[in-house]
């Protein structure tokens, strides 16, 4: 659950909270244009997310994770590096958008993956504890980090840590079964029918 969790939690806070600061202090643009950018590119993200949970009901939810882990772990870097010199809004619009939809190949679909891979009985406990832990500490502090590489000269090393932690969940996606094959929803919903 942690593996599953971490790279999507890091990509979605390092993408809409901090990509806010990083448009303003590093980029340099103006804050309500920033506002805008963001507000645009959200919208967008939103509009995108049942379309790609529809696609993860006609291909499976494992193809969406691993092209997640893949285009995040390779795109991370070169996405924060030619956003540092995003001059125009446009782009730096064009840029944000790129990055979360990649991030939608795990935000539409995390939650049915966690829910599908647990029982009724244990579902809260199994999802809910170590998905909040890892959001907490890795999502949670993912602005903070940020921020220390910028203060100590070495904000570029942060994107290499997004993209790490991207790739971590890469793993765990590649080696992990089709959720929506096996899933307990479905065998519980099996078993009620049955009765």
């Amino acid at each position: 659950m942690i593996g599953l969790t971490l790279g999507g939690t890091v990509a979605f806070y390092s993408y809409t909270t901090y990509l806010q600061k990083f448009m303003v202090n590093t980029v340099g643009l103006d804050k309500e244009v920033v506002s805008w950018i963001n507000f645009i590119a959200l919208l967008v993200f939103v509009i995108l997310q049942p379309f790609a949970g529809m696609l993860s009901d006609r291909i499976g939810r494992r193809p969406l994770l691993i092209s997640f882990g893949i285009l995040g772990t390779l795109l991370t870097v070169p996405l924060f590096l030619l956003m540092e010199h995003a001059k125009s809004p446009v782009t730096a619009l064009l840029l944000m958008i790129v990055g979360l939809l990649i991030v939608t190949g795990y935000t539409s679909i995390n939650a049915i993956v966690k829910a599908e891979l647990f029982p009724t009985e244990i579902r809260a406990l199994g999802v809910g504890f170590p998905y909040g832990l890892t959001v907490a500490v890795f999502g949670g502090t993912a602005e903070f980090i940020a921020l220390w590489f910028k203060t100590n000269g070495v904000e570029s090393l942060f994107y290499y840590y997004v993209a790490a932690c991207i790739a971590i969940s890469f793993f765990v996606y590649w080696r992990m079964g089709e959720s929506s094959k096996h899933s307990k929803i479905e065998a519980e919903l099996d078993t009620k029918d049955k009765k």
